[in-house]
């Protein structure tokens, strides 16, 4: 949405906001304005005199009356000397029902193919700025409740929390796009009425946007979704900002409409790389590991606003790219304070075909606690993790001399744990195209039940490879066996 500046004003107010170009320097461009005159705010956006469809941001100062800017357009046509007019506005962004459905970029124009006819033009009755105070402390919900997803995987070891933050982690190719669009897919349609989704794609590929947009529409879910995207093709100052913007148009549904949000962003690995990118422009001097000084920050100003209110909630679903699957790179490091929950993806897993690949001892969630879950699942968690641990004490002895080689007590607790490890694979809906097989929505309390079977032994007599990929437990049993397990008590029933 553009930004409209009567030129024909000379008002005094308005010889105020004139500046000149210093500098241009990719997308950082530098702006003076003389020193016996109020220069502009931070994040004013400032228009080109001679054509006002050119715009820059106002990012920081560079000495006592120069100040570093984004540039939000093209600067092919800018040059040293141009007058620049401060707005005295921040960026906006349209909110509301209208931008349900529809794909915009951070300046609001809507990039779902509207020269195709498959859209039309934003119109929307609101704008909000893209930078806004988070919520009072006694404006925030303290409530924890439990938000099932039907991954079993995720419920059972990492359970999400209703106005909670989740973090997907994963190097490249490892699926957190796919879980984190089953995770869409499933809560939506659990309540439409009540809740909508937000997803912010900050750098990502064209091809992957493209693909959400055909699966949310192949699935009906997208009258339900808003999306906002500066994929990895677009300037570092687009991507940077379309985190922001996917902000502000969540925090209105909760604010302004009282809708539960599910707020989704991938990368949130990228936002950190484009202030990278920004600073080094800028002539920042970085910290000793090499991200920009201001990283911490930079995080607290998305994070912070994404919080509950007292009458609606946003739950935030965080894809998190780990470079070099170094999970202690500090631009993954620095997103860590801000979750309730981390689920992190291995490439082991992943080769081995145990999909969704999540490295369950490394994954874990603040909510795993005997106050928010049951005392079952609490207990059946510790047991069931303990479990996998012993088990993977006794890879290496596997490896090197085999499975027959371990001691008949060992021997049953490394069959259990590959039968828990086999349960936690799981088909989605999302990619049934591509699997050929159904997705499958499994409940909290049958997955609980199905573990402490498997712990306690009711499957021993079934081999492993019977619950690739099943939903609950008792698919893995012959058919003839299916009447032998008792679904209420996961006891097996006496002949």
């Amino acid at each position: 949405m553009g930004i409209i500046i009567n030129m024909d004003i000379q008002d005094q107010n308005t010889q105020k906001q004139i500046g000149k170009i210093r500098s241009v320097r990719s997308h950082i461009v530098e702006v003076e304005f003389p020193s016996n005159l109020e220069g502009p705010g931070v994040h004013d956006v400032l228009v080109l005199k001679e054509d006002p469809s050119i715009k820059f941001q106002v990012y920081g100062s560079s000495d006592s009356n120069g100040y570093y800017c984004i540039a939000l357009s093209s600067t092919r046509n800018v040059h040293r000397g141009s007058e620049v007019v401060n707005t005295g506005e921040p960026l906006m962004v349209p909110v509301g029902p209208e931008v349900l459905g529809r794909v915009i970029n951070v300046f609001g124009e809507g990039i779902d193919g509207v020269d195709s006819g498959r859209g039309e033009a934003i119109k929307s009755a609101a704008t909000r700025s893209i930078y806004k105070r988070s919520l009072e402390i006694s404006e925030v919900s303290g409530k924890q409740e439990i938000l099932e997803t039907g991954i079993k995987v995720i419920d059972f070891f990492a359970p999400m929390v209703k106005g909670g933050k989740v973090g997907l982690f994963g190097g490249a190719g490892v699926g957190k796009t796919i879980l984190l669009t089953e995770i869409l897919h499933n809560i939506l349609n659990v309540d439409k009425e009540k809740t909508v989704s937000v997803f912010a794609g900050v750098g990502e590929r064209t091809r992957e946007g493209q693909e959400l947009y055909e699966e949310l529409k192949r699935t009906g879910t997208l009258p339900s979704v808003s999306m906002v995207f500066g994929t990895m093709g677009a300037s570092p100052a687009e991507r940077f900002l379309t985190a922001l913007a996917g902000v502000s148009v969540a925090e209105h549904f909760r604010d302004e409409m009282g809708k539960n949000v599910l707020f989704f962003i991938d990368n949130m690995y990228r936002f950190a790389q484009a202030g990278n990118e920004l600073s080094m422009l800028m002539n920042m001097i970085p910290s000793e590991d090499g991200y920009q000084a201001t990283l911490t920050s930079e995080m607290a100003t998305v994070h912070e606003r994404l919080v509950s209110g007292q009458a609606a909630s946003i739950t935030t679903v965080e894809a998190i790219y780990v470079p070099a699957d170094d999970i202690l790179d500090q631009g993954v490091q620095a997103v860590y304070p801000y979750l309730d929950s981390a689920i992190v993806l291995s490439r082991d897993i992943y080769q081995q075909g145990l999909l969704p690949a999540v490295d369950i001892l490394t994954s874990g969630s603040a909510a795993l606690n005997p106050e928010t879950v049951s005392v079952a699942h609490y207990t059946s968690s510790l047991e069931a993790k303990s479990l996998l641990k012993k088990a993977e004490s006794l890879d290496r002895i596997v490896s090197l001399v085999g499975e027959s080689e371990l001691g008949e007590e060992d021997r049953l607790l490394y069959r259990r744990a590959k039968k828990l490890r086999n349960y936690m694979t799981q088909s989605f809906f999302v990619a049934e195209e591509h699997t050929d097989r159904k997705g499958k929505f499994v409940p909290l309390n049958t997955t609980v039940e199905d573990v402490r079977a498997i712990l306690h032994g009711d499957y021993d007599e079934i081999s492993e490879d019977h619950f690739l990929f099943a939903g609950e437990a008792k698919e893995a049993l012959p058919p003839a066996a299916t009447g032998n397990i008792s679904p209420q008590k996961g006891q097996t029933k006496k002949r």
